[in-house]
């Protein structure tokens, strides 16, 4: 008895080993993967430790005939691609769904294929998240992995769970926020079994992945400073984020029950995807996951209450048009961005009122705000943004005020559509 728990030890302690080297090298490659294709598309640099150009910066400086080229070929890729897939490879298993399984299982040639096509859309200029793609790979690697070494049911659903969070950590350098995620949005559990491995897994991923993406924050912010007018504006637009989290979560999921799957799928990406090229022509920080425009926002007055509105409402257009068309991809870094916009122009509005308060504030916490109740992760959201941003911890004030006044008004929201449909 003592030699086989012995053994069962041993194995899922290799097992939680190898996940997080694994989930690390694989969240590296991707982001690598997604730079070198920015690279042939746009210029932009292969390896960001070594760049200092945005991708922003890059698409701006490129010529309006390569942008529209690089989406067009996007469509193609996207529509071309992801029919492939439902056509003819197995059907796909979601994270979400491999976990509550007693033996966690996603194909893995069908998985890989669409891992590849999500990163080199969103390379090429997809409005949708790149954060799904490691997430899945990790996540299909530790499926193989616990079948092979024959671990319990419940030990192969939380190192499934730790793998995808160990690449979301991974590919963007959030050790603590993939941990969190694991346990917040994945396994709903906090208790020691789970919580080990989640964070071995998500620091070994972080620490491999420095060796090609650096250790920096993804988005740059000049210093905040806190004071009551903050604090008053968090408590009372939060409501406001968490209503408009909750319409942009119930449009896509509409949008993606109504998404093709047969050949129509090449014909919607080719059309969307040609018409987010004619708008980049205009407004070139709607493309890519988001990213570029929440960077607008935190970087504080450089943005107007009109350019914010127009980029807030074109973002939520193609990531809603994306998502109906067949695309695939993750819908973290877009609502960052869209909470990021929005708090910029409600920001705007309030310092008509209150002059002085630098508009990167506003951006910080709307953009946490919205992202906490639009994903459901109040806990990961929060450490996230402090992870993103290297923002002072004062800013928790604020931040907290904001999230439970969204959440609330999320739940607000669903309970009442929910009572709604039942009556």
């Amino acid at each position: 008895m003592t030699k086989h728990l012995t053994s069962r030890w041993h194995r899922l302690f290799f097992a939680t080993i190898i996940i997080g080297i694994v989930s690390g090298f694989g969240g590296m490659f991707l982001a690598i993967l997604l730079h070198f294709i920015q690279h042939l598309a746009y210029e932009h640099t292969v390896f960001p430790i070594l760049g200092n150009k945005s991708f922003l910066y890059v698409v701006s400086d490129s010529t309006a005939p390569r942008r529209l080229v690089a989406l067009l070929l996007c469509g193609f890729i996207a529509g071309f691609g992801w029919w492939v897939v439902f056509r003819y490879g197995r059907p796909l298993v979601s994270i979400a769904s491999a976990i509550k399984s007693p033996r966690p299982y996603m194909p893995i040639k069908t998985t890989l294929t669409h891992v590849l096509l999500q990163i080199v859309t969103v390379a090429l200029g997809s409005p949708l998240g790149r954060e799904v793609a490691p997430r899945e790979l990790a996540a299909t690697f530790a499926c193989w992995l616990t079948n092979k070494l024959k671990l319990h049911p419940k030990e192969s659903q939380v190192l499934v769970a730790s793998a995808a969070g160990a690449g979301l950590a991974a590919v963007y350098n959030v050790p603590f926020g993939g941990a969190l995620f694991t346990l917040e949005v994945l396994l709903g559990s906090f208790r020691w079994f789970a919580v080990i491995p989640a964070i071995t897994t998500a620091a070994i991923a972080v620490v491999i992945s420095w060796i090609g993406l650096g250790n920096q924050s993804l988005y740059h912010i000049p210093a905040l400073i806190l004071d009551t007018s903050v604090v008053v504006w968090a408590i009372i637009s939060g409501p406001i984020f968490g209503f408009a989290a909750y319409w942009f979560k119930e449009i896509t999921n509409r949008a993606q029950h109504r998404a093709p799957r047969d050949w129509r799928i090449i014909v919607f990406c080719l059309f969307n995807f040609f018409i987010i090229g004619l708008l980049s022509i205009y407004f070139p920080a709607i493309l890519g996951n988001g990213r570029s425009a929440a960077q607008l926002g935190f970087d504080g007055n450089i943005l107007g209450l009109s350019i914010a509105a127009v980029l807030l409402i074109l973002r939520v257009l193609i990531v809603c048009s994306s998502v109906q068309a067949g695309a695939a991809g993750g819908l973290l870094t877009p609502s960052l961005a869209n909470g990021a916009l929005l708090a910029v122009v409600l920001g705007t509005l309030w310092s008509y009122l209150l002059p002085g308060i630098s508009i990167s504030a506003f951006a910080v916490i709307g953009g946490t705000a919205f992202l906490a109740a639009a994903q459901k992760m109040p806990l990961t959201a929060i450490v996230l943004i402090i992870e993103f941003t290297g923002i002072n911890f004062s800013f928790f004030i604020p931040i907290l005020f904001a999230v439970a006044g969204a959440i609330s008004m999320f739940n607000y929201c669903a309970t009442k559509r929910l009572v709604a449909v039942v009556t």
